[in-house]
């Protein structure tokens, strides 16, 4: 049946097509002079609507605007389903934690480390102690009042951050910046609220380190990585 269907329209667009031809029908389509121009798109803006736009995230690849939305996580486990949910909850709070203090951890160990590089080469201990607190200076300027904000569960993810950028954890670049009295009692305040100066940052032991790892890529991919980014 179906083919007999294809060959009728086959045969009715040949007869339409020989009819115009020998110019018993007139053509089907209207002169070219009756086409109205199509007017520019800002005439066209001007009887939109309030509603009449949709705004919708977008990408630039390869010069092209392509239309862009980020896919729910699919979750593959073989955990009963109250236990897949708590750990969905605890992931969600680690990512969360992890875009919030990540972005101060990168400006953070860029300054640390420029300071190690500039220490390098001072051996004055009173040009050294000038040095660092015009950094610290800077530092307290542009994160006091951010940080100040932060959690104390955020406030152990950005130390465990600092750490994977400097190579050194909070309590030793305490040390090295403001003296071991100073450290402990960082150290001891820490304690207090939960927290640890000395947190390492081991990917092949800790879970949680792997875990950040992967939600930092995740962010340096779309992101700070990206080249389409805009």
């Amino acid at each position: 049946m179906l083919q007999k269907l294809l060959i009728v329209l086959l045969c009715g667009s040949a007869i339409l097509f020989q009819k115009n031809l020998t110019g018993q029908q007139s053509p089907p389509f209207p002169e070219t002079d009756s086409i109205k121009p199509i007017p520019p798109l800002t005439e066209i803006m001007k009887r939109w609507g309030p509603h009449d736009t949709v705004l919708v995230p977008a990408i630039w690849y390869r010069n092209e605007i392509m239309s862009y939305r980020e896919e729910d996580m699919v979750w593959i486990s073989n955990l009963s389903p109250a236990e897949l949910r708590k750990h969905i909850e605890a992931w969600n709070r680690l990512r969360n934690a992890v875009y919030v203090t990540y972005p101060y951890a990168r400006v953070a160990g860029t300054t640390i480390n420029q300071i190690n590089a500039q220490l390098a080469g001072v051996t004055i201990k009173r040009k050294r102690k000038e040095l660092i607190k015009e950094r610290e200076k800077e530092l307290r300027n542009q994160f006091t009042e951010p940080l100040t904000n932060l959690s104390v569960y955020q406030g152990k993810i950005l130390m465990k951050l600092i750490n994977r950028q400097t190579g050194n954890n909070c309590y030793e670049i305490l040390q090295e910046f403001k003296g071991s009295l100073n450290a402990r009692l960082y150290q001891t305040v820490a304690f207090f609220f939960g927290g640890n100066l000395k947190q390492d940052w081991d990917l092949a032991k800790n879970r949680t380190d792997r875990d950040i790892e992967s939600i930092v890529r995740e962010i340096d991919g779309t992101w700070y990585n990206n080249p389409y980014r805009r």
